[in-house]
């Protein structure tokens, strides 16, 4: 049993870009969905699909690599934990890495980036950073 599934899927996705794998499998649930297609808008994952059926789904994930065959996921932060959340106000919200990264945040849109949040300006629990 996992107790924090989010952290656990990040960690997936960066060891796999780190090895060049070129999907990762995981365990499916709306909010793993959520944030991989959260990652999919802004360009560090390939493709996102569903499979299987009722209790046995997936979540199979593309990860993106450029020309020279770097990937384009380097590093992640988990922010908020399930020991400690952490909630961001649209004020405070600030780029990550420059506007390189990204902020993912639940809120009560949805999951969004950080750039998404500022636009509609709502905020939420910080999840974490990517770069």
């Amino acid at each position: 049993m996992v107790t924090d599934p989010i952290g656990d899927f990040i960690i997936q996705l960066k060891n796999a870009a780190a090895v060049k794998k070129s999907s990762v499998i995981a365990p499916y649930s709306k909010l793993r969905h959520a944030v991989a297609e959260a990652l999919r808008k802004e360009g560090y994952l390939e493709s996102v699909n569903k499979q299987g059926k009722k209790v046995k789904k997936l979540l199979e994930v593309g990860i993106t690599y450029n020309k020279a065959g770097f990937p384009r996921l380097s590093g992640v932060k988990r922010i908020s934990k399930p020991g400690r959340r952490i909630y961001e106000s649209v004020r405070d919200l600030r780029p990550v890495k420059s506007g390189k990264g990204s902020l993912i945040l639940s809120t009560p849109k949805g999951i969004l980036t950080d750039r998404q949040a500022r636009k509609e300006r709502v905020g939420g629990e910080a999840l974490f950073k990517i770069w």
